[in-house]
């Protein structure tokens, strides 16, 4: 990925907190990729973490490259309580 940007976002459990998107040639668009953020102190106050704790939270959207994969343009088609198990049965976990 040598195409990135980075934009603020809103995430109810971090603050402040970014989106990562990468240039998709293919597609000749911005996906997401990703996001990021620090955990609120009132999210870590519960788990009894000191008050002057900072956590920060980062993930990778493995749903997009799964949808670029597969041929699918509704992240709701790939995860949730309607996925076609079908999809699933039929596409066994490729490693490479």
């Amino acid at each position: 990925m040598s195409k990135l940007r980075f934009k603020p976002a809103y995430n109810p459990y971090t603050e402040p907190s970014m989106e990562i998107f990468s240039y998709h040639e293919g597609f000749g668009k911005w996906v997401e990729v990703g996001n990021s953020g620090m955990f609120r102190p009132e999210m870590l106050l519960p788990m009894g973490l000191p008050e002057d704790v900072r956590v920060i939270a980062w993930g990778l959207s493995l749903e997009r490259p799964a949808m670029i994969l597969y041929g699918i343009n509704n992240i709701r088609d790939l995860s949730g309580h309607k996925v076609d198990l079908g999809l699933i049965q039929t596409n066994p976990t490729r490693i490479s």
